[in-house]
């Protein structure tokens, strides 16, 4: 068995990659795997203190998007409930109304299915503008919206590479008047943004546990009531026949456990800003270009320098003792340019981003040994 051993003093500056796990839903996890370990779907006692757990989570995670219980669909996170609203909505839309609307600042669980569902067949993508400073042209997507046959609209709450808060209020008005679906990717926003209505004003949401503090492998879909959805697979009746597989009852423990204090933590973010801002003031006087201006989450920021592309730059930083990335996590070992800097700043800068995302435990002192990490390794 290979074991890898961090070394001490080391900085974790990539909380949009995953989040450390809190203690308590550590706990909460533990406690699962020694009281409730069953099958949930078994109707015996060991499966009904399984399901009160699983029950609890879905509960949990409904309180923090303003949605009935039974409007939740757990998932195995982001990237399957993204593909389940996806394919739904646009599978069950008539023929006549097959558009879907979004942009190349998308996940690639967004950007990679309207691709695959145009080349099946099953619609036509609309690709929104997008602005420079990282957030969609509103006005493009009204003139979409105007051109009819639009079925969905799928748009980012928070942009994974560049923090900027997506303009979803607005685009919830505008879809609203339209008749169509709006669905936010709301991942990278839970916990770290007040929820400004129920799913961030849109008609479904995504949800993945590990970006908010809790374990991987679990998330969820929060929809409005009575959302018509139709399983990516196929198999039992779990999930209401939306989501076949035995649930994991110890993660949906851990599930419950960071929706519960996610309600509780947009204040804690946005004080991680004051380090944020610090760390870029720090990295500007080395030359460093920010990819993204307006309204952006506080804990992120991407910076571009000129004589280094993102990879080989974040892989100096490992060797210094700081982890940071270039783009999405679901990208590494790409060679291919980011697509979200490509859509804003084009080619050229699109291979020179390296994302730096800051966390509620992050401390001056880690800022401090990254931007003297940031230093030796530019001065080379």
């Amino acid at each position: 068995m290979n074991t890898v051993r961090l070394p001490p003093m080391r900085v974790y500056l990539d909380w949009n990659a995953t989040t450390p796990p809190l203690g308590e839903v550590l706990d909460a996890m533990r406690a699962a795997a020694e009281q409730g370990w069953a099958n949930p779907a078994s109707i015996h006692a060991h499966g009904r203190a399984a399901r009160a757990i699983v029950e609890d989570a879905r509960a949990a995670v409904a309180s923090l998007g303003g949605v009935d219980p039974r409007d939740v669909v757990l998932t195995s996170g982001g990237t399957e409930a993204n593909n389940l609203v996806l394919r739904s909505v646009l599978v069950t839309s008539p023929p006549e109304r097959r558009v879907l609307v979004t942009s190349r600042l998308e996940h690639p669980s967004v950007t990679r299915v309207a691709e695959a569902l145009e080349g099946e067949g099953r619609a036509r993508v609309r690709w929104v503008r997008v602005l420079p400073e990282g957030a969609i042209d509103l006005e493009d997507l009204a003139r979409a919206l105007g051109e009819g046959g639009v079925a969905l609209v799928a748009l980012q709450a928070v942009n994974h590479e560049t923090g900027v808060v997506q303009p979803v209020v607005q685009a919830a008005e505008l879809t609203r008047a339209a008749g169509v679906h709006l669905h936010v990717d709301a991942v990278q926003a839970w916990s770290r943004l007040s929820v400004p209505a129920p799913l961030f004003g849109g008609d479904s949401a995504s949800l993945a546990a590990h970006k908010m503090r809790g374990p991987k492998g679990i998330g969820a879909l929060l929809t409005r009531p009575a959302l018509k959805l139709v399983p990516v697979l196929l198999g039992g009746a779990q999930e209401k026949g939306l989501r076949p597989g035995t649930v994991d009852p110890v993660a949906a423990a851990g599930l419950g456990a960071a929706a519960a204090r996610a309600k509780t933590t947009p204040e804690r973010w946005r004080a991680v800003r004051v380090l944020r801002d610090a760390l870029e003031g720090r990295l500007a006087a080395l030359g460093a270009q920010v990819a993204g201006s307006g309204e952006r989450a506080p804990h992120v920021t991407n910076v571009l320098f000129e004589a280094w592309s993102g990879a080989e730059l974040v892989a100096a930083l490992d060797l210094e003792g700081v982890s940071v990335s270039s783009g999405a996590a679901c990208s590494a070992g790409t060679v291919e340019p980011s697509p979200v800097l490509r859509a804003m700043l084009g080619e050229e800068d699109a291979r020179r981003g390296v994302r730096i995302s800051l966390g509620e435990d992050t401390t001056e002192a880690d800022v401090e040994a990254a931007a003297l990490a940031f230093a030796r390794v530019l001065a080379r």
